[in-house]
């Protein structure tokens, strides 16, 4: 693996956690054990999820949107599913996870654009 990749996915986690942490924090959650598993959970689905995007679009001819959407429900379900197990101040995990990772993406493509 490149090292540029590598400081790339970094670079994409440092970004994600900080965006899913202040929006963990924004919505009035204080929970220590439920923001380390908002840490843990990012630290599981953003390298997939950024390596099989870069990976889509270097070799593929694929729409991104096409490529996107699947790589973001597959993000929202896997941390949806471990709210639910695991966490405990999430009344609605799904939704927390849909809207957690819109608020990131959001702000990552804002970020990207300016």
């Amino acid at each position: 693996m490149s090292r540029e990749l590598l400081i790339a996915l970094a670079f994409s986690l440092a970004m994600t956690l900080s965006f899913e942490i202040a929006f963990f924090l924004i919505t009035g959650k204080r929970n220590k054990k439920d923001l380390l598993l908002v840490v843990m959970v990012n630290i599981l689905t953003n390298p997939v999820v950024v390596l099989a995007y870069w990976l889509a679009y270097f070799y593929t001819n694929w729409n991104t949107i096409i490529v996107l959407i699947p790589l973001e429900i597959f993000a929202v379900l896997t941390e949806g599913v471990y709210y639910n197990k695991y966490g405990q101040s999430f009344k609605r995990p799904f939704i927390f996870a849909l809207s957690a990772n819109a608020f990131s993406f959001a702000i990552g493509f804002l970020i990207q654009r300016f």
